[in-house]
């Protein structure tokens, strides 16, 4: 089934096409037999990789798997405890990350160090400014920039401000950095992760260009089928050991997942069929803050589990901050089980019976230094007063083992700190703390971005219990894979409209791209 609403004006999305290998025969870099242990833990045991010069090697494995902290250890950031780093044949020893950029070593981590109140030279050239007689050269670090920024497809003023740039860009000027000092050897940690589509694309391009021009890419990242696109070769890691390695023409995603988890995976995406109840949420003519011209209507039932498609900026996020009270609406109305009500505040939605998992985890949905405990019963603390204000400890201790033990969070102890969890725990933790309070509607905002594999599994397999369970699910996601899988229905947006609804036996890609891109007079409406 298709259903079509109005539209927004089209964008076309350029399709990404596979790299041809441009590998070179002459060996880059090499780890050879790279340990490292930390307190309690052996992060890397006898690990090894090799890297050409202008190929793209992809390292991927779960979350814990040992990923960051071999990168961090080619980058200068830790030294091994045992093992060697070879550079054009030579051992060296790493002492730090300006000793590994005078080598010609970068890595661009997944939260950006640029300073967004300097301008965007001024951040290529930071700490390596040209000076003559002691007087910063301004001139020369405009014109140097801006023909580093050619090379990687921008072509704005290098005194622009940081702060003005999209996250897009600001990775684009990161890599700009990189190269300004020469870098041969480019490190990226999950660089798409913030990124739109069309941004994506962007940075494959530069990454296509790098590799010709003979700069090698060691390209971090759990989602795998931008690895199928990109990579010239995989490394994977598992449980901080060499698990497997995939040479071009072996890169598929089943064979990645399973070198990844050591098993098949047949069901990626665990979904049975099961009778939906009652309509339980009823939405006409919403209207919210970033979209005031563009009123949404639509229905969620008990047990469905409904996905929300768009691009980035199509207002999906917006759909449900509105819909859990951050913002106010400014028309339309909404209905929880038939009953009208009025979300002035998270406050009245969690009345209502609404729970919300946040897109950023770490910003919205926990407080990283306090305990697994204390952040599972945060969003219901108000259950466990006693007389006078006092916490009831003994009931708080019961919920929180009844959520670790029903959620299978891995944590030493329950007083644990949430930012020593890994980040699929991190987010089970956020689950929990809703789950707590028995909610009707769960609403989702990227639930897995950036865990890994078997964190996902474990997250659908959630969806798919709680589904059961009666509770309706509204889930928005990026990741084409995950709303085709998990979906009963999806919702697509596109500049802040409803463009059309599909049913499960009509969900495919392409359907829900031209949807997605505004173009649904290619399906003959």
């Amino acid at each position: 089934m298709l259903r079509l609403f109005r539209s927004g004006k089209p964008v076309e999305v350029r399709p990404i096409q596979n790299p041809k290998s441009k590998i070179q025969n002459r060996l880059l870099l090499a780890a050879e037999h790279i340990t490292k242990r930390f307190p309690g833990v052996v992060a890397l045991r006898d690990v090894g990789l090799d890297l050409g010069q202008g190929e793209v090697l992809a390292v991927i494995g779960e979350n814990g798997a040992g990923k960051s902290t071999l990168m961090k250890i080619l980058a200068g950031v830790q030294p091994p405890d045992a093992g060697a780093i070879l550079l054009d044949g030579e051992e060296v020893v790493i002492t730090s990350p300006r000793h590994a950029a005078d080598l010609g070593i970068a890595l661009i981590h997944q939260e950006l160090n640029l300073l967004p109140n300097l301008s965007v030279g001024a951040n290529i050239f930071l700490g390596r400014e040209p000076q003559r007689a002691g007087w910063m050269q301004q001139r020369q670090i405009f014109a140097d920039s801006e023909k580093i920024l050619a090379r990687v497809g921008l072509d704005f003023s290098p005194n622009l401000l940081v702060q003005r740039l999209s996250i897009g860009h600001r990775q684009l000027v990161e890599i700009a950095r990189a190269l300004s000092a020469e870098a041969r050897v480019l490190i990226m940690d999950e660089p798409t992760s913030s990124l739109s589509t069309g941004e994506a694309e962007v940075l494959f391009g530069v990454i296509d260009d790098l590799r010709g021009r003979g700069v090698s890419i060691i390209y971090v990242s759990h989602r795998l089928r931008e690895v199928e696109t990109l990579a010239d070769r995989v490394v994977v890691l598992r449980d901080g050991e060499n698990a497997g390695e995939l040479a071009r023409d072996q890169i598929t995603h089943d064979a990645m997942v399973q070198r990844m988890v050591g098993r098949d995976v047949s069901q990626f995406y665990v979904r049975t069929p099961h009778e939906v109840g009652a309509e339980v949420l009823a939405v006409q003519d919403l209207i919210s803050p970033a979209w005031p011209d563009h009123p949404l209507t639509f229905s969620l039932r008990a047990g469905e589990i409904v996905g929300v498609a768009g691009l980035v900026g199509a207002g999906r996020t917006e759909l449900l901050r509105v819909l859990f009270g951050i913002d106010r609406a400014l028309g339309g109305r909404i209905a929880v089980g038939g009953e009208a009500v009025t979300l002035k505040s998270p406050r009245d939605a969690i009345a209502a019976g609404l729970a919300l998992v946040p897109e950023d985890r770490k910003q919205q949905g926990l407080v990283l230094d306090l305990a697994v405990r204390q952040n599972l019963t945060l969003a219901g603390v108000w259950r466990h007063r006693l007389a006078g204000g006092w916490l009831n400890r003994k009931q708080e201790a019961e919920d929180t083992a009844r959520m670790i033990d029903t959620l299978a969070i891995k944590t030493p102890t329950e007083t644990q700190a949430v930012r020593l969890l890994s980040g699929g725990n991190q987010q089970k933790v956020v689950l929990g703390k809703w789950l707590s309070l028995k909610p009707r509607i769960l609403l989702m905002d990227e639930p897995t971005r950036g865990i890994d594999i078997g964190a996902k599994q474990e997250i659908y397999r959630m969806m798919e219990t709680l589904a059961r369970d009666g509770i309706a699910i509204l889930f928005v996601s990026s990741e084409l894979e995950e709303i085709l899988g998990m979906s009963d229905r999806v919702l697509v947006m596109h500049d802040g409209y409803i463009t059309g609804e599909l049913a499960r036996d009509a969900l495919s890609e392409e359907a829900v791209m031209h949807l997605a891109t505004g173009r649904v007079d290619d399906f003959g409406f």
